[in-house]
């Protein structure tokens, strides 16, 4: 992420991904299927990886804040 984004937003952006990622744990549990359970585990590691990236962001704004 290049995105020149505050501290606030960062973190606002992270809960979003939080929830994200708890309701599609929570869906994958009622899948049936490969596909869909492909599908789930697919995007269950997208928001996993956005929330990895948004970590580190908020990780180095607050090194520059602090």
């Amino acid at each position: 992420m290049t995105e020149n984004l505050s501290l606030q937003e960062v973190e606002r952006r992270i809960q979003i991904v939080e929830e994200n990622l708890r309701e599609l744990q929570e869906q994958a549990a009622a899948y049936s299927g490969a596909a869909d359970e492909e599908r789930a585990a697919q995007r269950i590691a997208d928001q996993q990886e956005k929330l990895d990236k948004l970590m580190a962001q908020r990780a180095e704004l607050m090194g520059k804040d602090g």
